[in-house]
């Protein structure tokens, strides 16, 4: 039945799951309850069987845990065509390596890669996805837009975060200067992306962001002009942050300073803002975040595969900062799932700190709520309240994860995630029993597979070879 919707399970109506173990994240746990969806909505959640409602599609939750759907905080869904490649280099050597590469992606390796990506994160119960997509080569078509394409036909929410690079090699950046955009282009590239994409309804599948790249590939003036056109936009503000001790030596050895120093002498701290890794941050740097409300995205698999150090999530979360988790970019963290990052996030913290510095409870609460904040949606996501959106994710545990104790544990520790018998997005399925059901899955998956033997040929044409594993 891939690809094809469930009988019956058409937008609007009234939707009820019944008899499943309840975790709203924001209220008390319920071990057997129902949840009342009325169109994209939720409109009661409670204890027991659920109200008689003649007409309303039923879902038995029997042997299910609900939660509320998974929030990716931080992606490169582009990099799905360039997996596997500089597999034992730092941050900066595997940049260097794959820059080139990147260089030659059209429209089409962009729509195709992202349908893999946001199908593969579909299947592990994630409802909505930001990305950050920064590499825009000339003429090689709309690039934001075919992801856009990519995440409308898979039916997940979408925050495309339109970077931008415009400090190259010759001024004293990191990427080479084929990459890189001059600063009216991107300022003019990006309000076009906000004018033609951004929905700010409260039920919107789709919102921009603005997002130059990082510390080590753009200049000042793009980061002041970029918080600018957000706030004076109403849009949120997202960029890589104190990822790796290069990109610290870099901004002491540019600007005299920090990152996180760096940031707030260009008003790149506050409430709509939210950065990628946050790895090596010092005491104040916490406390700063924290009283400004700034967020962070925290991407375990990533930093552990480019061995970019263990980000302070345990203390953050302590001081009162907000952590979301993201899957990053394929190319650094291949076949990631966002289920998956929970468990990392866990072990990470508890191998560095100890065994109390992140419960399974914490780091689902991440994966939702963490992520929704980021993104500016926790008003309409990342919980199971009545008044949210009905972005729902339905776990079998009455298989293997029947015997862990806790149904959570069940969820966030095991190696493999327990099925996902249901994945609503607004009350609409898009997975159930492991299956995509808004689009043909094995298409999307060969889509992904071309997209990267496309994106080879290109860059061959254009006498790149794959890069090595080692630099």
């Amino acid at each position: 039945m891939t690809g094809h919707r469930l009988p019956g399970d058409l937008p609007g109506g009234v939707l009820v799951i019944e008899n499943a173990y309840l975790v709203p994240v924001t209220g008390p746990e319920i071990p057997s309850g129902h949840i009342v969806v009325r169109g994209d909505r939720i409109e009661s959640i409670g204890p027991g069987p659920a109200p008689d409602l003649p007409g309303a599609r039923r879902v038995d939750g029997t042997g299910c845990l609900a939660t509320p759907g998974l929030v990716n905080a931080h992606h490169h869904l582009y990099q799905w065509a360039s997996q596997g490649f500089a597999r034992e280099a730092t941050l900066f050597e595997w940049l260097v390596a794959l820059y080139p590469v990147w260089a030659a992606m059209d429209a089409e390796v962009v729509r195709g890669a992202a349908g893999a990506g946001l199908a593969h994160l579909a299947l592990s119960g994630c409802t909505t996805s930001a990305d950050h997509h920064y590499v825009f080569p000339a003429g090689r078509g709309d690039l934001l837009a075919a992801e856009i394409d990519a995440a409308r036909a898979v039916g997940v929410r979408f925050h495309p975060a339109r970077g931008s690079m415009d400090r190259g090699v010759s001024d004293g950046g990191l990427p080479p200067d084929e990459v890189v955009e001059d600063l009216d282009t991107i300022l003019t590239a990006t309000a076009e992306a906000i004018d033609a994409h951004h929905d700010p309804s409260f039920s919107s599948k789709l919102r921009v962001a603005v997002a130059p790249c990082s510390p080590f590939s753009v200049s000042t003036e793009l980061m002041t002009e970029s918080a600018a056109l957000a706030r004076d936009r109403g849009v949120r503000l997202h960029t890589h942050l104190a990822e790796t001790l290069d990109e610290e030596e870099h901004c002491l050895a540019r600007y005299g300073v920090r990152p996180v120093d760096h940031m707030e002498k260009l008003g790149w701290l506050g409430p709509d803002v939210w950065f990628a890794h946050a790895v090596h941050l010092s005491d104040a740097d916490i406390v700063r975040l924290a009283g400004t409300g700034t967020g962070t995205a925290h991407c375990p698999s990533s930093n552990g595969r480019l061995g970019a150090g263990i980000a302070r999530v345990s203390e953050l979360l302590r001081r009162g900062a907000n952590v979301g988790l993201g899957v990053d970019g394929s190319a650094s963290a291949e076949l990631t799932s966002l289920a998956g990052e929970m468990r990392q996030a866990l072990l990470f913290q508890r191998a560095r700190y100890g065994p109390t510095a992140l419960t399974a409870r914490q780091a689902l609460s991440a994966a939702t709520l963490g992520g929704a904040r980021n993104l500016g949606r926790e008003a309409e996501l990342g919980s199971l309240e009545p008044g949210k959106l009905a972005d729902i994710a339905l776990w079998r545990i009455d298989s293997f994860a029947g015997a862990v104790a806790d149904p959570v544990h069940a969820l966030v520790l095991g190696t493999r995630q327990p099925p996902l018998a249901r994945l609503l997005v607004g009350g609409e399925t898009v997975v159930a029993d492991d299956e995509l059901r808004t689009a043909p899955q094995d298409e999307l998956g060969r889509a992904g597979v071309e997209a990267h033997r496309r994106l080879m040929r290109l860059a061959g044409e254009r006498g790149v070879p794959p890069p090595p594993p080692r630099p």
